[in-house]
């Protein structure tokens, strides 16, 4: 029942987020018959919530539940008076990202929180949502944060690329994530989205909280890694030391 459960919510995402009954059903595998019971049942628990005659979305019920997960309570809530001091110096997107990695094949970069304003660049980046690790600067900054053995295992699935400029070879990416852990901050260039630059520290490993990273990213500017390195660097220190006394 709950892998059915979870097919079926799966089935939801940032381009879908509302979905009809058939088209969960033909996302999901699951038979409609099936589909249509489950939607009674997770509806009447606030789990799935209706949207016009026919449509579906996420439920209220599921988002408060959510809430509740450290990556929020915890670490977002501590992380935010961060970000904001990151947003207010440099008026671009900030980004706190966590590293979700079931197996180092499917790992991903799980966004936690993003402050945004209206000078800020466009991105991909929502939080809740997921991208590649090695395309973006927090993704970098996770990578740098895991041993060799497991960066291996990352490293022998195919990189696949997000734009013209992302790194696909993973003896290049292998080096630039050696960089990062000398110098302490990743940075991207147009690997996700052209036109848009990155830099991402880590923060350090606290107790039961996955690994993270917080990062800036905005217009590309070949003075942008020099002025913000130095800043994100210290804003993920404070972080990991607000954290590791919380």
């Amino acid at each position: 029942m709950l892998q059915r459960i979870m097919r079926l919510l799966s089935a939801f995402d940032e381009d879908a987020p509302e979905l009809t009954a058939a088209q969960l059903a033909a996302r999901s595998g699951l038979p409609l018959s099936t589909v249509h019971r489950l939607l009674a049942q997770l509806v009447a628990e606030g789990v799935v919530g209706r949207a016009g005659s026919y449509g579906y979305t996420v439920g209220a019920r599921l988002w408060e539940i959510g809430e509740l997960s450290p990556i929020a309570l915890r670490l977002r809530e501590t992380a935010l008076p961060h970000m904001v001091r990151l947003y207010e110096a440099t008026g671009e997107n900030v980004h706190l990202a966590v590293l979700d990695a079931p197996t180092p094949r499917t790992a991903t970069v799980l966004f936690a929180g993003r402050l945004t304003g209206r000078a800020s660049v466009p991105t991909l980046g929502r939080g809740g949502g997921r991208h590649p690790l090695h395309t973006t600067g927090v993704g970098k900054a996770l990578l740098a944060t895991c041993d060799d053995a497991w960066l291996d295992a990352y490293l022998a699935a195919p990189l696949l690329p997000e734009t013209t400029l992302s790194i696909t070879d993973p003896a290049v990416l292998r080096a630039e994530v050696d960089t990062v852990r000398v110098r302490g901050y990743a940075t991207t260039h147009g690997e996700m989205t052209l036109g848009n630059v990155s830099v991402a520290a880590p923060l350090g490993l606290v107790s039961d909280l996955p690994r993270a990273a917080i990062g800036v990213v905005a217009h590309a500017d070949e003075t942008l890694e020099r002025r913000l390195a130095p800043i994100v660097v210290q804003a993920a220190k404070e972080l990991t030391r607000a954290l590791r006394q919380d």
